[in-house]
């Protein structure tokens, strides 16, 4: 790590700067540092197990492909309830697999960040992304670009010749770098709070109500160590904001009985990208990946399996472009060819998005309640597919 320096007194020099200390940036970091380069990650926030914005949900395929510690993940779901506004005539769903498991987060990101270490990453938390150095490289010029980035000690310049914007969905990197932003996003907020008690059957319980999720589902999620209680929807369109609607179906919610919600919870917030993987996610500066690319299933919003599929075809893509000194190489890591994959679901996001009164919405469900209606749902609940990389 360089010692704080003002502008212009000192750079650091590393062949890839990543932006982001999610899941996304920590496992592209990791597999780029292991394959023998020189990686710097800053992340703006002082530690990794503070604020959470995500549910933590990993489906079946990521736990299947993806080497994630057994003790911080719950037990394993195998059965979905959906329930329409009102209540009424749920449709349970049950697998013979297991599903869903939910990862205690914050050790979580622990354990990718000393895995990112042993690789030979260098972590620097406390320190915000501020962009390019003015009249630096625009991703066409032959000399290595400077960035500046604000750690503890103040202003710093980083030469790298790559840029990843493991950022979020509202990316700074994606600005810096002239791509593609997300437009489309929903708007979460989640409750999360101990409940050790292994006599509960783990279940996922899910609303379909415009009033209290406009455009997407409420939650509860209980699996016997946690409960997780939720919505999401478009934020403009929650009659009495987020965070009232949350209220709303916490005194409702299904799913909850026998629960003691404690004076104390873990709050959790944030947007979510539903537009789908974002025309352009890369130049010969750098890439985008996770929530920055919008690599989120635009019907589910999950968006931990693609997070960690499209860092590793990142960190492919770059270990290529450097060995080989070719950034043109970065030209295959194809939003719009990648974008194309994700019609059905887009599709599917249209027609959710459509559902805008109670009436509307308990029209739909009806759908569900037929075998055609509920084979799909299987299928997209508890399918076998994934992220769809070339």
């Amino acid at each position: 790590m360089n010692t704080p320096a003002e502008p212009g007194e000192r750079r650091e020099h590393v062949d890839v700067l990543v932006v982001g200390a999610g899941l996304a940036g920590l496992y592209a970091a990791t597999l780029l540092a292991r394959a023998g380069h020189r990686v710097t990650l800053v992340e703006r926030r002082r530690t990794l197990t503070g604020t959470v914005r995500t549910t933590g949900i990993f489906v079946r395929r990521t736990l299947e492909d993806f080497d994630l510690p057994e003790e911080h993940l719950g037990p394993p779901i195998r059965r979905m309830v959906l329930y329409p506004p009102g209540l009424r005539g749920p449709v349970e769903l049950a697998s013979a697999r297991d599903e869903y498991r939910v990862g205690d987060m914050g050790p979580l990101y622990s354990h990718a960040a000393a895995a990112a270490e042993r690789a030979g990453v260098v972590l620097r938390f406390s320190t915000r992304f501020l962009g390019r150095e003015e009249g630096q490289g625009d991703g066409t010029r032959q000399d290595v670009p400077a960035y500046l980035i604000e750690g503890p000690g103040g202003p710093e310049r980083v030469q790298a010749r790559f840029l990843l914007g493991a950022d979020g969905a509202r990316s700074r990197v994606a600005r810096t770098l002239g791509l593609s932003r997300n437009t489309e996003l929903l708007a979460g907020a989640e409750e999360v709070f101990p409940e050790p008690d292994p006599a509960v059957e783990p279940g996922f319980h899910c609303v379909v109500d415009p009033r209290i999720a406009p455009g997407y589902l409420a939650w509860v999620l209980r699996d016997g160590e946690h409960v997780h209680l939720g919505t999401a929807g478009y934020a403009e369109r929650f009659p009495h904001g987020m965070y009232g609607a949350l209220r709303s179906f916490a005194s409702q919610a299904p799913g909850m009985e026998g629960v003691v919600r404690p004076e104390l919870v873990e709050k959790r917030a944030g947007p979510i990208p539903v537009g789908g993987v974002l025309p352009r996610i890369s130049c010969a500066a750098g890439l985008l990946v996770g929530d920055a690319a919008g690599a989120v299933s635009p019907l589910t919003a999950g968006g931990l399996d693609p997070c960690l599929r499209l860092s590793g075809y990142a960190a492919e893509a770059l270990d290529e472009a450097l060995r080989s000194g070719r950034p043109e190489i970065l030209e295959r890591y194809d939003g719009s060819a990648l974008r194309a994959r994700f019609r059905k679901r887009l599709l599917l996001r249209r027609g959710l998005e459509a559902v805008r009164t109670p009436a509307m919405a308990t029209a739909a469900f009806a759908a569900l309640r037929t075998p055609p209606g509920r084979a799909l749902a299987r299928r997209i609940l508890f399918g076998s597919g994934s992220f769809p990389l070339p």
